[in-house]
């Protein structure tokens, strides 16, 4: 079996300007880079045609190793054209953490990849250097401020906006700057996130054009003064100077398919940590440019298409037409009590037990008004018995299934879920039913307990004594009406990753509220979740190398 770089390398790509011309772009429209990627002029989100059927592809809670979500989505926007839809498919940017370490990158695999493979995970066209360089730009601004007389009354020991770096460093987690004597600046504690978990990255995935930009990273509060006053970018004088280092990066980015499908790639926030969803404008392009677009929510139902829907969806006037629900016998097993090293050996009793995990979030899905189907991602290890116990039990509840094969076939491979998903469409049009769950303008606690309750599942949702305060200072600063964005463990309902399949009797705990007042919403962290996360033991990067010019271990 070829690895997914050699799939990729070995496949034909068509020059830019081809791919360009199927969404009616020209040479005017695009800024080149290279070959084969552009970026799209931000002019083009002015378009007077009709949007595109908008279709979002989510998942069960993963197992460690992913389920093959973002190759669902590639494999479905191909087949969709293989049918005869007109489609675009639109996905995240990568992360070098992930890709450096276990996880891996985000552009699909086997035969549904977007491509140049190599380019879109590692540098591809710089967006994420320039958030890190504008998140630290405001970082240095700020430590001059204070270092130049601290006009503003910033206090050191409230400063909230933290460093970044794309990668996972656990070593940066908690630092010390400004030491070495009086001209290296103030000492003071610090900290480094991910690139990815960068509020700077959840403006650019939620601004609507480069003047909403310059406005959201405006208001981004950074800091506190003595007498506990928020101090913004603006107060920093700092705006044009970010906008100026992001106005490239605004650009959603231009690439290809296996298969020649059109793909916008731009944006990637975490989706256990930030909100999960490429970027609003590259949605918003991809919508005037075809009938359908397929896009995807990072990790499961809970974490990603909650945040899609409830956050960007509301922020955007998005009105998705249908969900795709993907789920794979391995972690349907997993979720039903096997150990990650028996996932390989078959157990029908296991796979039907774990089940429960797929019932919640089909149930989930339902809250939101919206029709849906079941993908099974079928893997090399899936019998046929289990095969047929899993789309046996979703047409015996009558829950709209379909076997995907994208992975190995391609676009053939996922013919039958597209007619599904087109027929869902046709019957039951979810744009005109869906609403997110909760009212905004309700309190920050009556926000985060319907989320915990109604998605997760949740008996109760307790308060820390520091969370509690924390929203009396939200409220009190007029923040109290901002959709809210959970960060916690993707691998349960719960906010406990030991949790599988669908626990009940669980208790949420909220220890901390942080406002992301530029991205326009209330990050509420439970369980342990780490906005920096670390390399493994062994990790993916020890097998990459570069052999007589070639790429070689990229998975």
């Amino acid at each position: 079996m070829l690895s997914d770089l050699e799939i990729a390398q070995r496949a034909e790509i068509l020059n830019i300007l081809e791919i360009a011309k199927k969404v009616n772009l020209t040479m005017d429209d695009l800024e080149l880079y290279g070959r084969y990627k552009a970026k799209i002029h931000l002019d083009k989100l002015n378009s007077d045609r009709k949007d595109a059927k908008l279709i979002l592809v989510t998942a069960i809670n993963p197992t460690p190793a992913g389920e093959g979500k973002s190759t669902t989505t590639i494999g479905l926007a191909d087949a969709m054209n293989k049918i005869g839809k007109n489609t675009i498919v639109a996905l995240r940017e990568p992360s070098f953490g992930p890709v450096m370490g276990v996880k891996g990158g985000a552009a699909g695999g086997g035969y549904a990849q977007v491509i140049p493979m190599e380019d879109i995970n590692l540098h591809f066209t710089g967006d994420l250097h320039a958030i890190t360089t504008a998140t630290n730009a405001i970082a240095a601004m700020l430590d001059n401020h204070i270092h130049q007389g601290n006009e503003l009354g910033i206090d050191p020991t409230r400063i909230i906006l933290h460093r970044c770096l794309d990668m996972n460093d656990r070593a940066l987690r908690n630092v010390v700057v400004g030491l070495g004597g009086s001209s290296n600046g103030v000492p003071r504690e610090d900290h480094f996130d991910i690139t990815v978990a960068s509020e700077v990255m959840a403006i650019l995935c939620l601004a609507s054009s480069l003047e909403d930009f310059k406005v959201r990273i405006g208001r981004m509060v950074v800091a506190y003064t003595y007498d506990k006053k928020p101090v913004t970018v603006n107060d920093l004088k700092a705006t044009g100077a970010i906008t100026l280092i992001m106005k490239d990066a605004l650009m959603p980015n231009l690439v290809q398919t296996l298969e020649h499908t059109p793909a916008l790639i731009h944006g990637g926030p975490f989706a256990n940590i930030a909100h999960g969803c490429n970027s609003v404008i590259a949605t918003k392009t991809a919508l005037k440019m075809a009938d359908y677009v397929v896009t995807e929510a990072g990790f499961g139902a809970d974490l990603g298409a909650e945040k899609f829907l409830d956050i960007k969806c509301r922020m955007a006037n998005l009105k998705p037409s249908c969900v795709v629900i993907v789920a794979t016998i391995r972690a349907l097993k997993m979720h039903g009590g096997v150990d990650k090293k028996d996932l390989q050996t078959e157990n029908v009793e296991a796979l039907l037990k774990g089940i429960t995990n797929l019932e919640k979030h089909i149930e989930n899905i339902g809250k939101y008004n919206l029709p849906y189907v079941v993908a099974i991602n079928r893997f090399g290890s899936d019998t046929e018995k289990e095969v047929e116990a899993l789309t046996n039990w979703a047409k015996v509840n009558n829950h709209p299934v379909a076997l995907s094969e994208v992975f190995a076939k391609g676009s053939l491979g996922g013919i039958e879920l597209a007619e599904k998903v087109v027929k869902e469409i046709e019957l039951h049009d979810g744009s005109e039913h869906f609403a997110p769950i909760y009212d905004s303008n309700l309190s920050i606690k009556e926000k985060i307990t319907t989320i915990c309750k109604e998605i997760y599942g949740a008996e109760a949702v307790e308060f820390t004594t520091t969370a509690k305060n924390q929203m009396a200072a939200l409220k009190k600063n007029g923040w109290d009406n901002l959709p809210i964005c959970i960060a916690k463990t993707q691998y349960s309902l719960s906010d406990n990753p030991k949790l599988l399949a669908r626990p009940s009797g669980f208790t949420v705990t909220i220890r901390e509220l942080k406002p992301s007042i530029g991205a326009g919403f209330i990050v509420a962290l439970s369980g342990d979740i780490m906005t920096m996360p670390g390399l493994p033991k062994v990790p993916a990067a020890n097998n990459m190398d570069v052999v007589d010019g070639k790429t070689i271990g990229l998975f």
